[in-house]
Formats: C-alpha cells, structure tokens, sequence
C-alpha cells in the first residue's frame, strides 16, 4: 500500500501544490487547512507521516503536535514554517516534531525529508494503533477493542479491518484489498473480499461500532466515522 501523508497548511496553493506532488511521487495524501480539523483526522493514527504547518487558523502546528504526543500518536511530523529561528525550530524538536522545513522550500528536498522519515519507522508501523472512534485497532498485539470492550477477530477478518482502517475515510478497492490481505494466493477472488467484509462487518454491528465498515457502490469499502467524514468532506478535491 503506498504511504499515506496528512498535508495541514492553510494556504490552498500550498495544499493543491503538494497534494499533486506528492501524489505524483506515489504517495496517498490527505488534506486539511486548520488546526482542529486537522488534531481529529491525526489521532486516528493512520498516516505514515504528517506534515503540519505552524502557523494555522484554530489551533496552531505547535497545539496539534503536542496534543499528539500527549494521547500517544506517535505519527512523525515534519513541521513545515516560515519562521527560521534556531528558537522556533528548537521548540518544535522539543514538542516531538521529526524534523522543521522552512518556507520556502525546495520540493525535492521535501519529499527527501518525507522518504527519510519513512525509511525510519518502517520497522514500526506495525505496532502502532489506530483509532476510528470508539473503535481501537492494535496492530501490535492485532488485538481490537469497541469502548473498551474486545472484539473477537480472525486473522484474515483483522487484516481486512487493518488495511480498511489504515485508510480511513478513503475508499479501498476490492483489487486493493485482495492483494493487500491474499497477497499471490491464487484461489482468492472478489467474491472472497466480499464474504470477508460480511463476517467484518457482522461482527462489528454486534459490538455496537455499527457503519464504520462501508460499502461504496462500484468502488470498494470504506472504514469512517461521522467525525472522519466532517473533517475530510470539505476539504477533498473536487
């Protein structure tokens, strides 16, 4: 699956100009141009990097970071200002940022930086946890849990719910899903995406975390919450 960057700026160029770059470099991008916007869609903790502008309407790049960290989302986040003082940068790197590009700055250095940081916590990713909700998903321990309370998964139904979640409010096609979680194995087909997704769904709708495994007519599934959808719908390209 390709890796899946936040873009927070409030600028609307700056968004568009690197959500295309980005794109273009094989990357899934989100958008999102303030502050609280942007705090929701993080602590779901399914990007594989954040890029996050200090200076935003609502909460700044420095409040979104540290409230991060304070609930345990240990996303890397590259800091992105127009302020280049030793003090600014010193005052992110203190608060858990990864690492401080300044405006303007070279693109290739950009995405230099982003590859960087992703070579870094590879290794990691597969213990983070990821949070829709009520609904929290341990890759970890591969371990899920509604309000607290656990849900009883089968490795290949974790793995159905793992891929959906760490896309979150994007739509997965059934290829998608196929390769990600049969990988080569050749007697898997669509047909079994779609069983999958009946037991996943089934058995969330029994704990109570009801429409966060959704269907798209013609597209694929979908793994959102109401609060998901308010942050991403207005800000997604139309």
């Amino acid at each position: 699956m390709k890796p899946r960057v936040l873009v927070v700026d409030d600028e609307l160029g700056v968004r568009r100009a690197l959500q295309r770059g980005l794109t273009a470099e094989g990357m899934d991008v989100v958008v999102a141009a303030d502050g609280p916007s942007a705090l929701r869609i993080a602590l779901t903790g399914t990007f594989d990097v954040i890029l996050l502008d200090i200076m935003l309407p609502g909460l700044s790049g420095y409040r979104v970071l540290e409230r991060l960290r304070a609930e345990g989302v240990g996303t890397p986040v590259l800091l992105v200002s127009a302020k280049d003082g030793e003090v600014d940068q010193a005052d992110g790197l203190d608060l858990g940022a990864d690492g401080y590009l300044v405006k303007p700055f070279s693109f290739v250095v950009l995405v230099a930086q982003v590859r960087a940081v992703l070579r870094r916590t590879a290794e990691d990713a597969s213990g983070r946890k990821v949070r829709l909700g009520d609904l929290e998903i341990d890759r970890g321990s591969r371990e899920v849990r509604f309000r607290g309370e656990p849900v009883a998964l089968s490795p290949r139904e974790f793995a159905v719910l793992d891929v959906l979640a760490g896309r979150a409010g994007a739509v997965v096609t059934k290829d998608d899903l196929l390769r990600a979680v049969w990988g080569d194995e050749q007697a898997a087909t669509r047909n079994a995406v779609e069983v999958y997704v009946g037991y996943l769904r089934r058995k969330l709708d029994a704990a109570g975390a009801d429409g966060i495994v959704r269907t798209v007519r013609g597209h694929g599934y979908l793994a959102s919450t109401s609060e998901i959808d308010d942050v991403l719908d207005p800000v997604r390209p139309r």
